[in-house]
């Protein structure tokens, strides 16, 4: 089975160990590639070849923001998930309408956290023969 990429923009080192380690536990057929800061992303994104199937997007980030990578993401086809720590409805409301597809709040409790993520990599990067239940978690 071939792997689904994902492009997880994310600056804690806890975060991306911790989401690369529920999906590998969860037996999707995922590669994660982590981008530690905005300028990484956007270096990534520019290189035609690699072609994640969703990107992953933290908004508070060195370099540049969760915004400006939204603003400057010259992959518009690929679709983005806001995963954030944040609350605010303004930043929210701004995301959805620089193009991301879902703004999810991240879960501070581990269980929900694990549900954030394999439900936001079965919704945007899994095709429908992956996910029909066939795949144990």
């Amino acid at each position: 089975m071939n792997q689904t990429e994902v492009l997880f923009v994310e600056d804690s080192a806890g975060d991306a160990l911790l989401t690369q380690q529920i999906l590998a536990e969860s037996k999707l057929p995922v590669h994660v590639h982590i981008a530690r800061d905005g300028e990484q992303a956007l270096a990534m994104l520019a290189n035609e070849r690699f072609r994640p199937a969703m990107i992953i997007l933290d908004l508070s980030l060195p370099r540049l923001s969760g915004f400006e990578v939204l603003e400057q993401n010259p992959r518009k086809d690929i679709p983005v998930v806001i995963f954030s720590a944040s609350e605010r409805l303004s930043d929210k409301e701004r995301t959805l309408s620089l193009g991301a597809k879902e703004y999810i709040h991240k879960p501070m409790d581990m269980v929900g956290y694990r549900n954030a993520v394999l439900g936001m990599v079965r919704n945007w990067a899994m095709s429908e023969q992956d996910t029909n239940g066939t795949v144990p978690m």
